[in-house]
């Protein structure tokens, strides 16, 4: 049976549709991918040599469980308890290896749990930092200036920041593909040889866009 000419003008657009969705996020002429691997940070602790001695005995260091998607970091076998005169919180996940600066890493929920008023910062920049105490299985200490909730960021190597068309400290907007569609506003490109392609969210963020797992952003103008 003969095919009118507006079946096939349907035809080709139900093709051209389709053919959109398979290839949306991936590589476009100029040959840069779209997507970017997107992680849940959960709640979690850096220590310094110190301070884990101090809080899981002399001599102890921090003993691997399992690697981290970051090369070279681990999540830890030890855990702590994050205390304060308002709250506190148990179980929290310490990562290795061991830093230069204690600093611990919240969600603004878990920060208001504890009654502390922590800065939205970059991993590593403990300006206007919170105060906590850790509690470890052989000890307790004060951690001064420590506490924050780290700003959405993206690791990249080098030749992803070329490949993306950005560069180290640029700030961008990421689009979540997820169930429930998010666009991240400032968030900050991290460049190293060492990184692996990520952008790392903390819990609240990842509840707000319903990250399950396995999706990706899309920096987008």
């Amino acid at each position: 049976m003969p095919i009118s000419e507006g079946e096939v003008r349907e035809l080709v657009c139900r093709v051209l549709a389709q053919w959109g969705s398979l290839t949306a996020g991936k590589p476009g002429p100029e040959g840069r991918s779209r997507e970017i691997p997107m992680e849940a940070s959960a709640r979690h602790v850096h220590l310094t040599r110190e301070a884990a001695e101090a809080l899981f005995g002399p001599g102890e260091r921090l003993s691997k469980k399992r690697d981290l998607s970051q090369p070279g970091e681990f999540l830890s076998q030890q855990r702590v308890r994050l205390v304060t005169a308002k709250g506190e919180l148990a179980n929290v996940a310490v990562l290795g290896p061991e830093r230069s600066a204690v600093q611990v890493e919240l969600s603004l929920t878990d920060a208001r749990t504890l009654g502390v008023a922590a800065p939205v910062n970059l991993s590593g920049d403990l300006t206007g930092a919170g105060d906590v105490y850790i509690v470890g299985e052989k000890g307790m200490i004060s951690a001064p200036g420590s506490v924050i909730a780290a700003k959405a960021h993206i690791h990249m190597t080098p030749a992803d920041a070329r490949r993306f068309g950005v560069a180290d400290g640029q700030r961008v907007r990421v689009r979540a593909r997820t169930a429930r569609p998010v666009t991240f506003e400032e968030v900050v490109v991290r460049v190293k040889e060492s990184f692996a392609l990520a952008m790392h969210i903390d819990f609240d963020e990842a509840n707000a866009c319903a990250l399950r797992g396995g999706e990706v952003g899309e920096i987008i103008p």
